[in-house]
């Protein structure tokens, strides 16, 4: 079966929100295991004392977020390829749950700005001291990230003592050659001052997956339809074709009574048969 106008539509916007999903979660997911398994941070998870600490906390929820998405991902494709409808409806399950749990998670990251703030630059400090320590190069880039995203360098932000100032961007003028802003003081300031525009985020994300949540509802209604409707076969042969057929015997049937006469069925002749235009 196949689907058309909307429901076309609306697969193919399925596929590159997937796309765009898998990236995002493999992204996730390889950081997390990386974080998780290497062997300059593997000892922080067999430390009983760092089990609630924002470090471990923070590679948990990478680890599931990214595993949680490919999941989606995978009923995604598969359903939006296929056309099934089971797995779409899988798939409009897992975005709501996902939609809600961003609301949720925005709500009241907003609501508690100064202590999600501080977790987040308690979980930098904790990367950033493992890769004084390490030199690990899966930390250097996550590192490279957040210092280009925030425009902040180290925990010092002074270029003279700053150890990591690889990681560091560009200074944009002469002062920030000599000191740029911190990242924990940016990331505190970032969750208590523009709050707002972090609450519009978590709701901007949100929205992605209702859209998708909407498309696919869509495209499995559009499946119900097409695999409910009947399939038509349309002829195309013309007049002549049929009219050029030969003749049709009469057929007698004779029935099982000896002494009866028999009893003879007249067919259709060919003025008789529907034909339909080309």
């Amino acid at each position: 079966m196949a689907v058309d106008g909307c429901g076309l539509f609306c697969k193919y916007i399925l596929l590159i929100f997937n796309i765009i999903f898998a990236v995002v979660g493999f992204a996730f997911l390889g950081l997390g295991l990386w974080l998780r398994f290497s062997n300059n941070t593997r000892g922080i998870f067999e430390i009983s004392d760092l089990n609630s600490s924002a470090f471990v906390i923070g590679v948990t929820v990478l680890i599931t977020l990214g595993s949680v998405m490919l999941i989606v991902v995978a009923f995604g494709d598969y359903g939006a390829c296929n056309e099934k409808s089971c797995a779409l409806q899988v798939f409009c399950g897992l975005l709501a749950f996902l939609a809600t749990i961003e609301i949720i998670c925005g709500v009241l990251a907003y609501s508690r700005s100064d202590e999600v703030g501080l977790r987040i630059a308690e979980f930098y400090t904790s990367m950033y001291a493992l890769y004084v320590g390490s030199g690990d190069p899966a930390i250097a880039v996550t590192l490279t990230f957040i210092h280009t995203t925030l425009h902040c360098c180290g925990v010092t932000g002074i270029s003279l003592i700053e150890i990591a100032k690889k990681t560091c961007p560009k200074p944009d003028g002469f002062m920030e050659k000599i000191i740029m802003p911190s990242c924990p003081g940016i990331i505190t300031n970032v969750f208590d001052s523009k709050a707002p525009l972090v609450l519009g985020i978590f709701l901007g994300t949100g929205a992605l997956l209702i859209i998708a949540l909407i498309c696919s509802a869509i495209l499995n209604k559009q499946i119900g339809v097409s695999a409910s409707s009947p399939q038509y076969i349309i002829l195309t042969h013309s007049t002549t074709a049929v009219a050029s057929l030969p003749p049709l015997q009469h057929e007698c049937v004779s029935t099982s009574f000896p002494d009866q006469e028999p009893v003879v069925f007249t067919p259709l002749t060919v003025a008789n048969i529907p034909v339909a235009q080309a």
